[in-house]
């Protein structure tokens, strides 16, 4: 019997629920230009087009780049039965970075023969191989071990880290800017194209670990106690590492170093709801959008007319909460 939390899920769902459609609002809206439902029309004015073609892919990213960041955050706490795991802190984040900046610099070829679809492809694969790695390092006989994941995330995370400024330095100016803006993490220059793709990945990578929830309680159980129950560890582990590489991938892909999601949204959704898997991945999703999308209104609203990178919004927020977190650990501990 896993212990409840503070409400029902179907609770923190029709809230969330109610406060969506605030949040749409708030974002469709923020801007330097002030929209309204009169202003849509005739189609070619400029408010339309603003809507059209910038305004409302923007909200989707969001909404679908957040949802991606809480789900797969949600899953690699699961996986390694710890909170405090998240794919920015372990290296997954960093992994799919150097990938991606490393086809910024010198995948001109691979970029002309695939199109929108190099950076996420290379995203995914170092994603998935810095996933595989800390899993791999962090496994003993007794399980996976916390403190070696995250010994090996502060690796990772140096080691691209020092790859990332050494493709700065082999990169001409134009990267160079397109590759600093990109690291500080923002949607406000992608369109249809990154709506479509994060479409195309969403749809499995949730699907397929919202279907992997009864599996992740009995992992919280342990390995050793999940195999006796009929759970083929390795073979969970392998599908979570996909998926997982896959979500965080293809949103660093899209919209830069977007840190703290992973973190901060399934740890609100735990304290709320419980750990139980199977309302905490749909809801981490849920809460993650929303989260997500209201940073992007801060970005936009803090500093205008001007914006604040994505990524430094999620910084300020997730720093925090991070902090007070492992405090709130320690004098439990204690």
């Amino acid at each position: 019997m896993m212990p409840a939390g503070r409400f029902q899920p179907q609770t923190l769902l029709i809230a969330l629920t109610l406060i969506a459609p605030v949040v749409v609002l708030l974002s469709l809206q923020t801007g330097e230009i002030s929209i309204g439902l009169a202003d849509l029309w005739p189609s070619d004015s400029i408010a339309h087009q603003v809507f059209i073609e910038l305004r409302l892919p923007r909200l989707l990213l969001t909404l679908l780049a957040g949802a991606l960041l809480g789900i797969t955050g949600a899953a690699v706490q699961a996986m390694f039965r710890n909170p405090l795991a998240d794919p920015s802190l372990i290296g997954v984040s960093a992994g799919a970075g150097l990938a991606a900046v490393a086809t910024l610099v010198f995948g001109a070829g691979l970029q002309l023969y695939l199109g929108a679809f190099a950076l996420p492809l290379m995203a995914f694969l170092g994603g998935m191989f810095t996933t595989w790695l800390v899993a791999r390092i962090a496994r003993s006989v007794e399980g996976i071990s916390v403190t070696t994941m995250l010994l090996v995330g502060i690796a990772i995370n140096a080691i691209a880290a020092s790859g990332i400024s050494g493709l700065k330095y082999f990169s001409d100016a134009f990267t160079l800017r397109q590759v600093v803006f990109w690291l500080m993490g923002g949607l406000q220059h992608q369109g249809w194209a990154e709506v479509g793709i994060l479409l195309l990945v969403i749809l499995p990578v949730a699907t397929g670990l919202i279907l992997q929830g009864r599996i992740l309680n009995l992992l919280l159980l342990g390995e050793r106690q999940a195999q006796l129950l009929g759970v083929s560890v390795v073979r969970c582990h392998r599908v979570l590492i996909v998926l997982s590489a896959l979500g965080v991938g293809v949103v660093v892909a899209v919209g830069g170093m977007i840190g703290f999601v992973g973190l901060v949204v399934p740890h609100l959704v735990r304290l709320l709801v419980g750990p139980d898997n199977r309302y905490l991945l749909p809801l981490s999703a849920f809460l993650g959008a929303l989260f997500l999308t209201l940073a992007d209104v801060l970005a936009r609203a803090l500093i205008a007319p001007a914006e604040l990178p994505l990524g430094v919004v999620t910084a300020l927020v997730g720093g925090p909460f991070f902090l007070s977190m492992i405090l709130y650990r320690r004098r439990g501990a204690d």
